[in-house]
């Protein structure tokens, strides 16, 4: 084997690059839509947090509501013995 024969054409080194540029398109199309993803299921991982945190208050806020009906109950009941 000559040196011609193991040289690259500049046809060659075209085809190269060319493959290349293709696979770096390829590689950042498929980062760009994992990163899609990503933010699409932490949209869906905060609107979770979020509704559970809903979830969270309304039931803190019936046990405040709750234990605010007891105490009125048992301030009634000492005033009653009171009397």
């Amino acid at each position: 084997m000559n040196n011609s024969e193991r040289t690259l054409t500049q046809g060659d080194l075209e085809v190269i690059e060319r493959i290349v540029y293709k696979s770096a398109d390829d590689v950042a199309v498929s980062i760009s839509r994992s990163f899609e993803r990503m933010e699409e299921r932490l949209d869906a991982s905060e609107s979770r947090i979020y509704g559970r945190l809903a979830e969270l208050d309304d039931r803190i806020e019936g046990s405040r509501q709750q234990m605010t009906d007891e105490l009125g109950d048992v301030r009634k009941e000492i005033r009653l013995m009171d009397e």
